[in-house]
């Protein structure tokens, strides 16, 4: 150990070495329950590409694992430590190195936080769309680790979709450069792709080329209050459907509704039992929401309330922004799904985590990006109730279960990290799974790389 940190420090500023056991707990998970941390041997903090080299041959040579970590904002454990490793926290390459309005990118550093840069590049009537939850706080390397979405993806897409290239340290330190700076490319194999999504198990990104988009005009939303999920499902089908391409498509059931209410005092209708929130940023976004107003009422809903300017629509936004961090406060600690079904399968899934949560006797929230189909059934339990968080963990994985069985999948934002490890294989398949760890052995072939992260 003496000499991993010896090593470390010759090549890495004083400060950027920590081994202060307090500190190493304090980063030695992210925000998600269940999920089991190790005992970290020492957390450096590098500024410099050079830097974040130095770290990794260091760790090649003594064969020593390594957890790159943005934020730790995390819902899967992937940042969670393992034993003996070194933390490699990338919070402090936090530069924007450039942006191009002319060829709209951006070229950025992994600690770079979402909303910084967002507003960074609307100076210059520019826009990085993907947008979640937490991006006042998560990391643009984070968000490439999981390929993040977030609110607005269901008309701009997700993050793996503006990553046009990377600068990727490699296990055994050797920098690795994918992809382009131009608006098209399909030389070789698209590497770019393959680390997004990666969770940090195949290298170490420490700049991104993203693209950027114009910056859209201002949002005009609705609320529209339903009777059912069921309900609520018909009018997102109906939607989509019709050819609407709305900014946002975002959902909350009646539970998720009390608890922002509790938190916010908003004044959110709770009686209903789901409310849809749709958003444009057309140029004539009030005729838009007209004409979804229309196939809300058509498919149920008993109030739909169209927001009077960009202030009331902004609230809304902060509502569902809310939920998740709401919800944590009913019983203190959640567990967070994020299980994502076709769109047309978004009623029989509310409906059957319904009867999860009364088959188990819990408080169950969901929020939904309703408008690509990705759910996040939030489980409600107190950690200091050993039954209780016996029959959480159950229910989650009933959850997990019961997308699979709609035709989903395990994950449409958070990743996989330690929390859904088995629900993987599932999904996968041995054949799949095996050329997936194939993948890995090229890239790692120690293993080193966020290690029983995945797999």
């Amino acid at each position: 150990m003496s000499e991993l940190i010896e090593r470390l420090r010759a090549g890495l500023p004083s400060d950027a070495v920590v081994t202060d056991p307090d500190v190493l707990r304090s980063y030695s998970h992210d925000m998600a329950s269940f999920c089991e941390a190790g005992t970290a041997a020492v957390l450096v903090l590098p500024r410099r590409t050079e830097e974040v080299q130095h770290v990794m041959r260091v760790c090649t040579e003594l064969r020593t694992p390594v957890v790159p970590q943005g934020a730790r904002t995390g819902l899967s454990g992937a940042a969670n430590a393992s034993d003996g490793c070194v933390l490699l926290s990338l919070v402090r390459m936090n530069r924007i190195l450039e942006i191009n309005p002319v060829d709209r990118y951006a070229v950025v550093e992994p600690g770079v936080v979402n909303a910084t840069l967002s507003r960074a590049v609307n100076e210059h009537g520019l826009a990085y769309p993907p947008d979640p939850s937490s991006w006042e706080e998560c990391t643009i390397g984070g968000n490439i680790g999981t390929a993040s979405g977030g609110l607005c993806c269901v008309k701009y897409g997700v993050t793996a979709e503006y990553v046009l290239g990377l600068e990727v340290v490699l296990a055994d330190g050797r920098l690795l450069t994918t992809g382009r700076r131009t608006a098209k490319g399909v030389a070789g194999y698209d590497l770019t792709r393959l680390f997004v999504g990666s969770e940090g198990s195949l290298g170490v990104v420490v700049s991104a080329v993203l693209a950027l988009k114009p910056q859209p005009l201002g949002q005009l939303a609705l609320a529209a209050e339903f009777p059912s999920a069921t309900a609520a499902s018909d009018a997102i089908c109906r939607i989509m459907e019709q050819g609407h391409t709305p900014a946002l498509l975002e959902l909350m059931d009646r539970t998720t509704l009390r608890a922002v209410n509790a938190m916010t005092r908003m004044g959110l209708p709770e009686t209903t039992e789901a409310l849809l929130l749709a958003a444009f940023d057309t140029p004539r976004p009030a005729d838009d929401l007209a004409a979804v107003g229309e196939l809300c009422e058509a498919a149920g809903a008993t109030e739909v309330v169209p927001a009077s300017d960009a202030a009331e629509s902004e609230m809304l936004l902060q509502a569902r922004r809310s939920a998740l961090v709401a919800l944590e406060q009913v019983k203190g600690t959640t567990m967070i799904d994020d299980v994502c079904v076709p769109r047309s399968q978004l009623g029989a899934m509310l409906d059957g985590v319904a009867a999860i949560a009364e088959r188990h006797e819990l408080t169950i929230g969901v929020c939904a990006h309703a408008g690509d189909g990705n759910t996040h059934p939030t489980v409600c339990f107190d950690a200091n109730d050993e039954e209780e968080s016996k029959r959480a963990r159950i229910s989650f994985d009933e959850i997990m279960a019961l997308g699979l069985e709609l035709g989903g999948t395990i994950t449409g934002e958070h990743g996989v990290g330690v929390l859904k490890k088995e629900w993987l294989a599932r999904e996968l398949g041995p054949e799949n799974l095996e050329l997936q760890r194939s993948i890995k052995k090229v890239f790692d072939p120690l293993n080193l790389l966020n290690p029983n992260k995945l797999f």
